[in-house]
């Protein structure tokens, strides 16, 4: 990957032994010298001041820059002939107390690392934001871009005058074009902030803390800012309580940037969120807004678990990521209107884990990260959704009550310095009484995931003789672990799944008799780890299993529901159920449920059943069914509801006859549309791209809608559109310019990308499998990190299912010394298909 320097621990732990960092003075000249935005790059100067443990020492200071005009330490100029953007600027004969000076020039960046820029298609103004997690800070200046080397950090920005300029902290004053930022409290490089541009601005304040939402003025008629403070308002109040220390900084602005790669980022006080994820154009479900509060939520958690306390090095970013996960699930439950945000947590987020933990490149929770290139590929469902699990788990073993003051403690202790997750678990052992250590070897450095399977035997007077719960673990990863549970007992009553009992257990090792079960009346569904309280696939039994493929939707709670769900799921993965079987299961249960969250995730995991795991030749049926059942539940759902926009999108997705696709066409010319449908931006792009990808609409077409559409959201959807043509031409032309223009922003690499490959163009896309693997090392070392990994990911050749695919990674992957990430991500395209052709296999097995 190109760009910075692959900071390595045994380095980060030698400067952090040497050096201590006081403070950064930082000027940034935004502008083209006349007050107009800048363009290509800006200027940077930066004064550190830091002291060194032993006078006379050499080190390094990071400097991704285009050129550095100057640099003087200590008042003597400092020989550039060392500097490099990869090995940043050397520094020798260091003092006991030391001011260094860079005066540097930096370039913007489109890739959405360092200072992304972005120009808005609607009135043509500029938007900045700054993106400096894992290791970008030294993208923007010059600085030790290491968590465990805090510092005062004062930022000083020249900008156009008419634009808004947010960092870290409020302004302290401006003299003409200069933004003077006040001194901010010690924090880490990777969550400084600088965002600037003619941001739209909504101000409000709560408990003493000025907020702050801000958004491009083009989208502002869709900012719906009330939403977005009241779900932060009351983050807030509930953080308060729980953690027991105030947020510690005057105030907390929310940026929504265009461009941006991830959901979100907690730089301390200035949190940037993904403005395509979170501001809505058009009509959206409670599944859409329940995802943002999530984020908001997650984001806001992380001003105390990773900007306040702060990770030493990055083997603890699980930690970070985990904590913040769990925490925003914790607080949506207790203190908004998103009550079931658990059933969301296991539908969504635990399966991304779930996924992510049986590939080859599973890891345990807490591993090693010998570089800031391992870090980058670690921003994954193990370090999120499992590790968020355990901790569920953990609250479960230890109690919500010694958790909370634990947690209080650690957060005392530790406040604007670094730490470790043994403190933490120090601080847990302490509050609980509890010896942890055991609990966390299990849970954290052990890979892979468990299954439990439930053995009821059920005596003639229809009672259980006994309930043994089995746990398997593959056999590559042997761990069988301690696993606290709850075992739901449900009857059939009146069509309704009701819950007679939860029984808590804990199953350890490979067989665990459950003695409390022995001679109860037997349940007509055994659910085990009701109420999802730890991190394992489940089975059914087959008594169960038969009653909830007729009556899934009666089950009395969305988690039990979501449970089910997600089992099944498993097993279609897992080869154990057909895909067809799986779909029909959809289909008859789906159109009834009531959580909008849980029709979401399923509709899209029956989807991916469809495009990867279903035999081919009965695929076009299962479509049918899908669509039909669609179009059904969209005919009965409430006019103007979510559910009813959900199921509309299901069946634009699901639309593969003529007939279907006829349907869909006459949508966009506003015929037949269903009452209180809204077919407006998003959704219109969706319809657009289900005909374009059937060769039901014309290339034409898509200029026509962009000419509606004539916004940033509009161009990125139109870009989709035109990378999905179905044509030999059309698809010779995007890869083109997938793998020869370096320079391609991240927003068109990544719609180019997405309407590349199509699971109706499986054919149209085989020959470039090979191109494929020809191109991954270029690709790779020509580009950043982010969209380097984007491009090995998206452009995988997953839809071609065959032996001939693995065959060729395989030969790929015996490719000598090629960068361990690259390989990793590699690996993981082998493994779904792999996966894929197993389950396939089980479903023409049922034809």
């Amino acid at each position: 990957m190109a760009g910075v320097r692959n900071l390595r621990q045994v380095e980060a732990v030698e400067r952090a032994r040497l050096l201590g960092v006081t403070a950064y003075d930082i000027s940034l000249d935004l502008t083209d010298g006349a007050g107009n935005p800048g363009e290509g790059t800006f200027r940077s100067t930066t004064e550190v001041r830091f002291t060194c443990q032993e006078p006379g020492a050499d080190t390094f200071i990071e400097a991704a820059a285009v050129r550095v005009h100057s640099a003087t330490l200590n008042g003597e100029p400092v020989d550039l002939t060392g500097w490099s953007t990869e090995g940043g600027l050397p520094l020798a004969g260091l003092r006991a107390d030391n001011v260094l000076v860079v005066d540097a020039e930096f370039a913007y960046s489109t890739t959405g690392q360092g200072l992304h820029r972005s120009v808005d298609p609607v009135d043509k103004e500029v938007y900045l934001y700054s993106q400096f997690e894992t290791a970008d800070a030294q993208r923007a200046f010059a600085c030790f871009d290491q968590p465990d080397l805090k510092a005062s950090f004062t930022f000083r920005v020249t900008a156009p005058a008419h634009w808004k300029v947010i960092s870290n902290m409020p302004l302290d004053r401006q003299d003409g074009l200069v933004r003077h930022f006040q001194a901010t409290p010690p924090m880490s490089t990777y969550i400084t902030a600088v965002c600037a541009g003619p941001y739209h601005e909504v101000r409000d304040t709560h408990d003493g803390i000025g907020l702050g939402v801000f958004c491009r003025r083009s989208m502002q008629q869709y900012l719906d800012a009330d939403d977005i403070l009241l779900i932060t308002k009351q983050g807030f109040d509930f953080f308060h309580e729980e953690f027991g220390i105030r947020y510690p900084l005057p105030k907390y602005d929310q940026v929504y940037s265009p461009e941006f790669n991830a959901g979100a980022m907690e730089n301390f006080g200035c949190v940037v969120h993904a403005e395509q994820h979170y501001i809505f154009r058009s009509p959206v479900t409670d599944f859409e807004y329940e995802q943002r509060a999530n984020t908001i939520l997650h984001e806001l958690a992380h001003m105390w678990f990773g900007d306040l306390v702060t990770m030493r090095w990055w083997d603890d970013l699980w930690l970070n990521e985990s904590f913040a996960e769990w925490a925003s699930h914790w607080c949506n439950t207790h203190a908004t209107r998103f009550t079931d945000a658990w059933t969301t947590f296991l539908s969504v987020r635990k399966n991304w884990g779930y996924r992510q933990d049986q590939l080859s490149s599973t890891h345990p929770v807490y591993t090693e990260m010998p570089d800031v290139e391992a870090v980058e590929v670690n921003f994954d469902g193990i370090t999120y959704a499992k590790g968020a699990s355990v901790i569920k788990q953990l609250v479960a073993y230890v109690g919500i009550d010694p958790f909370r003051s634990g947690l209080r403690a650690y957060f005392q202790q530790h406040q604007w310095g670094n730490a470790t997750f043994d403190d933490l678990l120090t601080a847990l052992e302490i509050a609980s009484g509890k010896e942890l250590r055991k609990f966390a070897a299990q849970w954290l450095e052990t890979a892979q995931v468990n299954t439990l399977r439930p053995e009821p035997v059920i005596g003639a007077d229809g009672t259980y003789e006994r309930v043994v719960v089995r746990q398997e673990a593959p056999a590559a990863y042997p761990t069988l672990r301690t696993h606290r549970i709850g075992i739901g007992l449900y009857d059939l009553v009146g069509g309704i799944l009701v819950r007679r009992e939860l029984v808590e257990a804990d199953v350890d090792g490979e067989r665990t008799e459950i003695a409390a079960l022995a001679g109860r009346p037997a349940a007509d569904v055994l659910i085990l780890n009701d109420d999802d309280l730890t991190y394992a696939k489940l089975r059914l039994d087959p008594r169960s299993m038969a009653t909830v493929v007729d009556h899934i939707d009666g089950l009395d709670n969305s988690l039990a529901r979501a449970l089910v769900w997600s089992a099944s799921w498993d097993m279609v993965r897992d080869a154990e159920l057909a895909a067809r079987d799986y779909v029909r299961l959809v289909v008859g249960g789906l159109p009834a449920e009531r959580d909008i969250n849980l029709v979401t995730a399923t509709i899209r995991q029956a989807q991916s059943a469809m495009v990867f795991y279903a035999d081919p030749e009965w695929a076009p049926q299962g479509w049918a069914q899908l669509a039909g059942a669609a179009r059904g539940a969209l005919e009965a759902a409430e006019p103007g509801s979510g559910f009813q926009l959900a199921w509309a999108r299901s069946f634009a997705a699901a639309a593969r006859t003529e007939a279907d696709l006829a349907v869909l066409a006459g949508w966009l010319r506003g015929e037949g549309v269903p009452a209180g449908l809204a077919i407006e931006a998003d959704l219109r792009w969706g319809i657009l791209h289900a005909l374009i990808a059937a060769g039901a609409a014309d290339p034409a077409d898509i200029e026509a809608e962009l000419d509606r559409d004539r916004t940033a959201s509009g161009e990125r959807q139109a870009a989709l559109a035109r990378a999905l043509v179905p044509t030999a031409e059309s698809k010779a032309e995007t890869w083109r310019r997938l793998v020869e223009d370096h320079g391609l922003p991240n927003w068109l690499q990544r719609s180019l990308l997405q309407g590349f490959q199509h699971s109706a163009q499986i054919e149209l896309t085989a020959p470039y499998a090979a191109a494929y693997f020809d191109a991954l090392l270029p690709v790779w070392e020509s580009r950043d990190s982010e969209p380097a990994a984007e491009f090995v990911e998206m452009g995988y050749p997953a839809y071609q299912v065959s032996e001939e695919t693995v065959a060729r990674t395989e030969a790929w992957l015996a490719t000598p010394d090629t960068p361990a990430p690259l390989r990793r991500l590699v690996g993981e395209g082998r493994d779904g298909i792999v996966r894929a052709l197993r389950a396939r296999a089980k479903d023409a097995s049922a034809a």
